[in-house]
């Protein structure tokens, strides 16, 4: 028996020699290099082209903050007396760049002298202690030097990479090449520049009537991944050229926000460096009384131009092939019904399903249940698009299974939940949930 082993592991062991051999003779495979895929969900007609406004000056420049051979990094500036508004991330642990914005927004002192956005992207500067205050007030004071105005009116935000301190220097560096840059069309390059794992910039725009005169917005945002409510992993800048005053702004922009960059939703996380600044320049029709037509009008172009630019953060979830709106009625307030329509919308179980193109409204039902929200299962309706699921807490007799199998292959959703027992609605945006979400999430630090 022995002899017979010995045989055995003298033959395996020459047959091992060989294959290291073959290995060794044969070509070394290409390393292998990430490819971005421009979403499917992406806009057909790329990036908008949007109006100059009066009194914003765009710049952008490569300064290697974490990538090489991309633009990294964006500054904007803004005329004087342009009034700033802005909503943030609520995360216990957000960046110093947050809460330097949060504390400036409203301040009075040097309106007059102008002001300043700079952004950069590879880097969030959060987790990154006294290290992370000493690279905002760095950055602020080095752009105020440069463009003359307070540092209490240069607004920072980073995103990117969590935990690594930021190379505030490059930045630094690079700011002269910046502020000769400067040009009232750099819109589109400082769509680019903010941007990370998104596949595509973004951009929208809007304009209204006020008076003998057109008031123009534009808007840029981005936003891939780490996307839930209070405000999840975005970064939107917003410029319009009316006058308005800023409290008056910052109402509006807090009114909105609730019921656009906080009803998307990718992938339940939110992130530490979310900022929405919305800045007016003044330069262009006035917006005195709040309760005027014009003023309504107003909002609600502003209204359009953040549900677009929300849709298309969504559009552009990481790894995403499906875009699907999930509204809930009948439920006992407004606040319930949005609990219920973003537990249906996170859950893994139901995100996996659209993306497998599967009519489980069994998911649904599970996640209504969970939600917190009062529900009555034997008054419960779901429909798919134009096909009634179910009605009454149970499947209607009218529902085809192949018919919801088709719907599932289209790229846009609806799906509608109505719990029967309140006049409470919501609507809210996601994504589906697919491999490609864990094949980018899996090496995004490498």
């Amino acid at each position: 028996m022995a002899k017979k082993y010995k045989a055995k592991a003298k033959k395996w062991k020459a047959r091992a020699k060989a294959l290291e051999a073959k290995l060794a003779a044969a070509p070394m495979a290409a390393p292998k290099t990430k490819v971005t895929l421009v979403s499917p969900l992406a806009p057909r007609d790329g990036f908008p082209l949007l109006p100059e406004i009066a009194g914003v000056e765009f710049a952008t420049t490569q300064a290697g903050v974490r990538y090489k051979n991309r633009t990294d990094v964006m500054l904007a500036r803004l005329a004087p007396g342009t009034v700033v508004a802005g909503t943030f991330t609520r995360s216990a642990t957000r960046s110093a760049a947050v809460l330097d914005c949060q504390a400036k927004i409203g301040l009075k002192d040097g309106a007059d002298q102008g002001a300043a956005i700079l952004v950069n992207s590879g880097n969030s500067n959060a987790f990154t202690g006294a290290r992370g205050w000493m690279s905002v007030n760095a950055l602020s004071a080095a752009v105020a030097g440069k463009l003359g105005v307070p540092e209490n009116r240069v607004f920072t935000s980073s995103t990117g990479v969590i935990g690594e301190p930021l190379p505030h220097e490059r930045i630094e560096a690079a700011l002269d090449g910046l502020v000769a840059g400067l040009s009232p069309h750099g819109i589109a390059d400082a769509a680019r520049a903010i941007m990370t794992t998104d596949t595509y910039p973004k951009g929208a725009m809007a304009e209204v009537q006020i008076g003998d005169q057109t008031a123009h917005i534009v808007g840029i945002a981005k936003g891939s991944g780490m996307i839930a409510p209070d405000m999840a992993t975005m970064l939107v800048y917003l410029f319009t050229d009316v006058a308005i005053a800023q409290k008056s702004l910052q109402s509006m922009v807090s009114r909105l926000t609730d019921t656009s960059f906080n009803c998307i939703t990718v992938d339940s996380d939110t992130s530490t460096s979310d900022t929405l600044l919305v800045a007016a320049t003044g330069q262009g029709p006035v917006l005195a009384n709040m309760r005027s037509a014009e003023a309504k009008a107003f909002e609600r172009a502003l209204s359009d131009v953040m549900l677009n630019l929300a849709h298309q953060v969504v559009r552009d979830g990481e790894g995403a092939t499906k875009f699907v709106g999930i509204t809930v009625t009948g439920a006992a307030d407004a606040a319930d019904a949005k609990r219920c329509a973003l537990s249906i919308a996170n859950s893994p179980l139901v995100k996996t399903a659209i993306a497998g193109e599967d009519p489980n409204w069994g998911r649904i039902v599970a996640a209504v249940g969970k939600s917190g929200a009062a529900a009555d299962r034997d008054s419960l309706g779901i429909t798919f698009g134009p096909h009634t699921v179910a009605s009454g807490g149970l499947v209607d007799p009218g529902y085809q299974e192949a018919d919801g199998a088709a719907y599932m292959k289209n790229q846009e959703l609806e799906i509608g939940v109505d719990l029967g027992i309140g006049k409470g609605k919501a609507t809210v945006w996601t994504c589906d949930l697919t491999h490609r979400y864990i094949d980018i999430n899996a090496d995004y630090r490498s």
